[in-house]
This record gives C-alpha cells, sequence and structure tokens, in this order.
C-alpha cells in the first residue's frame, strides 16, 4: 500500500470566493484563466500518476471544485480515485485535501482554532483487512509565522491521537512547514523561536529521541516516528530553497505501524518523488510566475514542493 502527501502549490479554481490570493483573481491581469488552469491541472495529475499512491494527502487546494476538477483530469488520463475529501468548513484561502482508491469508513475535520491563520486538519478512517488504519492530514503554519504557531497544530494533532489511542495505527503527514529537526535548525532563527526552544515536530510530538533507525525499536506510545530517518541524510527533502535543500513535508508514524503485524510500515520505502520533469537546474520546477509586478502566469511548470512517499504492507 503506497501512501503520499503533496504540496500542489496553489490549485486554485475559475470561482470567485472573494478569498483568492491576488494573483489567482480568475481572468484579471494575472492571466489565471482557463488555458493556465488546465495546464496547472494537467501536469499536477502528471506527478500523481506517476506517483499512483493508494491514498494520497494533498495541500493548497483552494475548494471542492478544484479537488473535483483534479480528480476528473486524473481520471481522463486513467487514474480513478473513486474516494476524496477536502477539508472546506472554513474559509481559508487553501485546504487540505485526501484523495484515495480505498474507502473511507469516514472522514473529519479538526478545527485548530477559529482564526483564518490556521488551517483545519483532515482526518479520514479506513478498514484495511479488517484492520482500522487513521491518516491525519495537515498543513501548518508557513515560516511567515513564528514557532508558537506550529506548537498549536502539533497540540490539536497530538490531542487527537490521543482521543483515537496511542496504540492504534496512524499516519499523521502532510507540510508541517518544519524540518525533521527543526529544533536545531530554528535555534538560530530569532524570528521563529518564540517557544523557548520547544517546536511542534519534534517536542509535541515526540519525535526528538528517534535519530537513527536502530531507535525505531525503541520508541514508545505517544511518540511518533518520523519516516525521514528511515533514508539517507541526502535523501530526506522536499524542497529546496536557495540551493539548500529542505524537508518541510513529512510522515510520522503511530509505534504500532513498526511492529511487522498487521498494516506496518515497509523498511526503507520513504522517499521524495524525483523525476527529470520535477528539476529545472538544482532548483525544483515549481509553477512559474512573472517575478516583477503583477505577477503574471506563464503556463508552465508544476509544485515547489516534491511529493513524499511510504509504503506500507498489508497482512
Amino acid at each position: 500500500m503506497k501512501i503520499a502527501t503533496y504540496n500542489v502549490e496553489n490549485l486554485f479554481d475559475l470561482q470567485r470566493s472573494g478569498y483568492e490570493y491576488q494573483e489567482y483573481i480568475p481572468y484579471s491581469y494575472s492571466k489565471w484563466n482557463k488555458k493556465n488552469y488546465n495546464i496547472k491541472l494537467k501536469n499536477i495529475a502528471k506527478v500523481i500518476i506517476d506517483i499512483d499512491a493508494d491514498i494520497i494527502g494533498l495541500q493548497e487546494i483552494e475548494s471542492l471544485q478544484a479537488l473535483k476538477d483534479l480528480r476528473y483530469t486524473l481520471k481522463r488520463e486513467g487514474l480513478y480515485y473513486q474516494y476524496y475529501k477536502i477539508a472546506n468548513y472554513k474559509h481559508t484561502t487553501i485546504k487540505v485535501a485526501i484523495l484515495s482508491k480505498i474507502p473511507f469508513v469516514y472522514t473529519h475535520e479538526i478545527a485548530v482554532k477559529s482564526s483564518y491563520r490556521y488551517r483545519n486538519i483532515l482526518e479520514a478512517k479506513f478498514k484495511i483487512n479488517n484492520q482500522e488504519l487513521f491518516i491525519l492530514v495537515n498543513h501548518w503554519k508557513s515560516k511567515a509565522g513564528p514557532e508558537s504557531m506550529r506548537v498549536v497544530s502539533a497540540k490539536k494533532v497530538l490531542k487527537r491521537s490521543e482521543e483515537l489511542g496511542l496504540d492504534k495505527n496512524i499516519i499523521v503527514l502532510g507540510d508541517f512547514n518544519s524540518h525533521y529537526e527543526e529544533h536545531i535548525l530554528f535555534k538560530r532563527k530569532r524570528k521563529h523561536n518564540d517557544t523557548d526552544g520547544i517546536t511542534g515536530i519534534n517536542h509535541v510530538l515526540g519525535t526528538i529521541e528517534h535519530t537513527d533507525i536502530a531507535a525505531k525499536t525503541k520508541i514508545d506510545q505517544g511518540e511518533l516516528y518520523n519516516l525521514w530517518y528511515d533514508t539517507s541524510e541526502n535523501n530526506r527533502y522536499s524542497y529546496i530553497y536557495r540551493g539548500k535543500k529542505e524537508a518541510l513535508d513529512n510522515i510520522l508514524i503511530s509505534p504500532s505501524l513498526l511492529n511487522n503485524q498487521g498494516i506496518y510500515y515497509k523498511n526503507k520505502s520513504i522517499h521524495p518523488f524525483e523525476r527529470d520533469y520535477l528539476f529545472k537546474g538544482k532548483s525544483i520546477n515549481r509553477w512559474k510566475m512573472s517575478r516583477k509586478k503583477p505577477r503574471i502566469h506563464k503556463g508552465k511548470g508544476y509544485s515547489d514542493h516534491l511529493a513524499v512517499i511510504a509504503e506500507f504492507v498489508v497482512n
């Protein structure tokens, strides 16, 4: 069973909702029009088809319409996701969503906070071979905000994991806007460290103690294991900022998915999705817009993130 997470970079529809980013107002000076929208859909669909995950969590989808248009594009190209959901209870500009070949038992939105600065988390429950699996799709506050905002989202994830039961099969994935060792990196960035060194991904979700592969056997209930530790350091990335690799997207799993029983993680299977067409030189081949303002869509590129994939064995 292949599970992936992918920040598709601003997949906006062509309907005016009043919540759009300036350059995504349909049919305005920026040329966010039918032609460019269809190119974006086709390009993102190409990536998702090449990944061919059984379940894929998505970030930066504007609306249910955008998700349906993506699903229709995928279907037309030969990949059918029968089951789909978007976290759209709240009018945030962009939202998280999920596409699945496997039916949901249910989907449920977790409100992080009432403020529009926080995106809701999307929870999906599956029953596979009579075994339960819970997936929580996240998109935490960007680095434009301090760590305290990401801690708020992390606490929601922890609270929900405790409600589900820490012995359950839980996968927490998405764009955390946090490196797998955020607690080391952000000490140098005063504008982020407003929490006395506490990070959402490492401290709240308990991923700090498991920094080598052997540590997988020692993981405690209530702590999550970051799958990035199960591949070589050079492989641990989903984003490139000023030539430097960063791991903003993560897949975290509960201890029960490490015990080689029922549903469990397949060792060494975590990886960023790399294809030649997703790179331009040493940069990721992101969706292109003019540098000069007003910014205009060029109708080329994919996303500024790479997808991240992990495989699981189902007995």
